[in-house]
């Protein structure tokens, strides 16, 4: 469905940065296609997938029927973002102090980790970070250690995922500099998660929700404050139960 979204950011009425799995494709079916169905419904939403997943992942996704189209993907965990109305082109003046901490380092990652024990290098090759598998009970401190020597981020969710991320970039960090590159209300801007890799986004000062089903530890390093929201309901149900809870309901 085309929505006309408002001439200026300033007009939004909510800005809903949400993570995919387990969030914006959690819950049962109900409880999606009513989120889903206010989302389209209204013509003051700007839509923001922030996800671990691809380009080639997200646009499967927005072909399925029903499913709300976004305008903004701040993908691979916070390292890549691109503009879906510009078929999926990649925002350059968001990523470009990305890029530059990273330094196209991917093959020196692979390098580096090639035979540390407990993790595997997933198939699908990214810009601006390395992913892996890892077991967390065979995973070495010593790998994150030498991950963290090296320059860079490690960040494990899931007990499955482990990111060698540009130092200080995370889903949180970008998108703050999108909210302040695009002028968009801060008090209309909804963050959305439910893992570890969700932390740095769930808690960069904006209004934010862990849904019900999030993992104990992101529950567990999350501070008590205002600005976040623990929802009982799992996925797209905790999602509209926070929409409601900061009162970002249609103007």
């Amino acid at each position: 469905m085309d929505r006309n979204l408002p001439d200026t950011a300033t007009d939004y009425g909510l800005v809903l940065a949400t993570d995919l799995d387990g969030t914006f494709l959690g819950g049962n079916d109900d409880e999606r296609r009513t989120l889903y169905e206010a989302i389209e419904a209204r013509d003051d939403v700007l839509l923001v997938f922030v996800t671990g997943r691809d380009v080639d992942f997200i646009r499967d996704l927005i072909a399925r029927p029903g499913m709300p189209t976004p305008r903004y993907i701040v993908g691979d965990v916070g390292t890549s973002v691109y503009d879906v109305e510009q078929d999926f082109k990649p925002v350059t003046a968001l990523e470009a102090e990305i890029a530059t901490i990273w330094g196209n380092a991917n093959d020196r990652v692979v390098e580096m980790l090639k035979n540390e024990p407990g993790i595997e290098l997933q198939p699908t090759p990214f810009r601006h970070r390395v992913s892996y598998y890892y077991k967390p009970a065979e995973l070495q401190d010593s790998t994150v250690r030498k991950i963290e020597e090296a320059g860079f981020d490690c960040l494990t969710s899931a007990d499955l995922y482990l990111d060698v991320l540009p130092k200080g970039i995370a889903k949180g960090p970008t998108l703050r500099r999108m909210v302040e590159a695009l002028a968009l209300p801060h008090d209309r801007v909804l963050a959305a998660g439910d893992t570890m890799n969700d932390l740095s986004m769930l808690d960069c000062g904006l209004k934010s929700v862990a849904v019900g089903n999030s993992e104990d530890r992101l529950l567990a390093a999350l501070p008590d404050a205002p600005h976040i929201y623990r929802a009982t309901g799992h996925g797209c149900a905790g999602v509209l139960e926070a929409i409601h809870h900061f009162d970002l309901t249609q103007k």
